[in-house]
């Protein structure tokens, strides 16, 4: 068959998509229907297949998802000056859901290689955690982190560097010594000291203090996210002792994932020290022990329903929903399917198929669970003067995404159709298996940090305009949607379903492909390229004003 440079998403649409940059005076030819395009139509934008009056509903992935401001002639284009906002509306569930999974025989017996926790989970990466409770001891955790992972020597003078190689020839033996340009010993070690580990993440952040005690208690179930996630072997915090974050109310929160204790945590508060130096070196010192622990770990085969999988896109286009979201929908039955963890976020991008994951909602309490979050959501948008309508962006706009509800039709295809299984607030942990919608902004680094503090030990990133996004202990995966973003912006792309848009691969064969990469990923026999090119992005999502 021929190639059709467009396509209709649903027999109930009544816009169809361009696949390639087409003319004006072009003649299209879809079924019955036959006219020419007004205006130039450049790929990933829509055009009209009927003469549409002003107020005509638009429909697109067989849902609303905009009305016409205007008359629009037939042919014509979509963009922001015929096309407003507009979603349907959604209540209780209106019809039960039957879910037929994909076949995952291929994948009954497939193991990857992880580490083991104490707690039942299994780590992907194996990484120390170094965080604060409050951003005034960002400078303390720079400092910490200058001395462990800096190159030996070429740095600006840091007292406490010379202690974590005193304490490195203590475990290896070590004595090769060279002088630095500063005049100091300098210790020629092995690459890896700690072969097992796979690096030491350091977070700051601007919270903790000054802000609502919520936005304080978020945080902390933030953080104590990310040290229950299966990737962090163990982790050191720094408190200063003041702030509304207090060491305690982390503990509390950590308890609440963690309550058997299972991994190594050292806590510092500096105003119980004194000075800066007497705290950072016990901290040091902790730290140096709990990588010696660490390192002692190995990665022992595990099943995939050991997996926990965030999906995610950002820096869409119009072809976002087309190819990689859909694709990586597959892929994420296919996980869920085989016992897997898979957590879907980003509300803002969901607006306009609530109904639909309603629908899909295994019980009451989940469905409710959904609007209640999604309408709080809203209401606090509305509340600052905006609202979901106002989420594209203007690359979004550019590459063909003129309404939100466009956005979320597509954006809520990377989570595939199994049902429903639990809504979780931000900074919740997921332990259901199957999928999980998670409450986050569209923000990337806002709604990553969220899924990798949910417990995600890997993300899939789906973009169609670039975008270099990574965070410090849940490895993101970026999949282009198309080919010319794939071969433009090679340093930040691991995955391209192109080949959907152009013939040559289905959604299910690329479905596939990411999940055989996954394993791959998971066993750590490669890094994807935001870990190569150390992206460790983390901002925390605060919801108060400052006080």
């Amino acid at each position: 068959m021929a190639f059709q440079p467009y396509m209709q998403l649903d027999p109930a649409d009544n816009v169809l998509v361009a696949l390639q940059d087409l003319p004006a005076g072009m003649e299209v030819h879809f079924q019955d229907v036959h006219f020419r395009l007004v205006r130039d139509v450049p790929a990933k934008h829509k055009f009209f297949m009927h003469p549409m009056p002003a107020d005509a509903a638009i429909t697109m992935y067989g849902t609303l998802v905009g009305t016409a401001v205007t008359d629009i002639a037939q042919g014509d284009r979509m963009d922001t000056q015929n096309t407003r906002h507009a979603a349907s509306a959604y209540g209780e569930k209106t019809a039960m859901y039957n879910w037929q999974p994909p076949d995952v025989h291929r994948w009954q017996d497939a193991r990857f290689m992880g580490y083991l926790r104490a707690d039942g989970q299994v780590g992907t990466r194996n990484y120390w955690l170094v965080i604060p409770l409050v951003f005034c001891e960002n400078r303390n955790v720079d400092t910490i982190r200058e001395a462990f992972i800096q190159e030996l020597g070429y740095a600006r003078p840091n007292p406490y560097r010379q202690l974590v190689r005193s304490l490195l020839r203590t475990v290896q033996g070590n004595t090769q010594h060279a002088e630095t340009q500063e005049g100091e010993e300098r210790v020629f070690l092995p690459d890896r000291p700690f072969p097992n580990i796979d690096g030491i993440r350091f977070l700051v952040h601007d919270g903790g203090c000054g802000g609502t005690r919520e936005d304080s208690r978020n945080l902390c179930m933030l953080l104590a996210g990310y040290v229950t996630n299966p990737n962090v072997a163990g982790a050191t915090i720094l408190s200063l002792g003041c702030q509304h974050a207090q060491i305690p109310l982390f503990e509390e929160e950590l308890a609440r994932r963690m309550p058997a204790h299972t991994k190594p945590v050292h806590i510092f508060e500096q105003q119980q020290y004194g000075t800066e130096q007497a705290m950072l070196e016990v901290a040091i010192q902790a730290t140096f022990s709990g990588l010696v622990q660490a390192n002692a770990q190995q990665r022992q085969p595990a099943p995939i329903s050991k997996l926990t999988i965030g999906v995610k896109c950002g820096g869409s286009d119009g072809f976002s929903g087309i190819s990689a979201n859909p694709a990586v929908g597959h892929a994420a039955d296919l996980l869920v399917a085989l016992g897997g963890k898979v957590v879907m976020a980003e509300f803002p991008e969901l607006c306009g198929v609530e109904q639909e994951l309603i629908n899909r909602c295994t019980d009451e309490e989940t469905t409710t669970r959904f609007s209640m979050l999604m309408n709080e959501y809203a209401a606090r948008a509305k509340a600052v003067g905006s609202g979901f309508d106002m989420n594209p962006s203007p690359g979004n706009i550019r590459d063909g995404l003129i309404t939100d509800a466009i956005k979320s039709a597509g954006a809520a295809k990377k989570g595939g159709t199994s049902p429903v299984v639990d809504v979780l607030p931000y900074g919740h942990y997921v332990r259901k298996s199957g999928l999980s919608l998670l409450c986050t902004p569209g923000n990337d680094v806002e709604s990553t940090s969220g899924m990798a503090g949910a417990g995600c030990n890997l993300q899939l990133f789906t973009t169609g305009l670039g975008t270099p996004t990574g965070n410090p202990v849940s490895p993101m995966v970026k999949i282009a949607t198309n080919d010319t973003l794939a071969s433009r912006m090679p340093d930040i792309i691991d995955l391209n379903c192109g080949g959907i848009i152009t013939g040559s691969h289905t959604i299910a064969s690329s479905g596939e492909e990411i999940l055989e990469y996954v394993l791959t990923l998971a066993s750590g026999e490669v890094a994807t390229c935001a870990e190569r090119n150390g992206q460790e992005d983390f901002i925390f999502w605060k919801r108060g004003v400052s006080l």
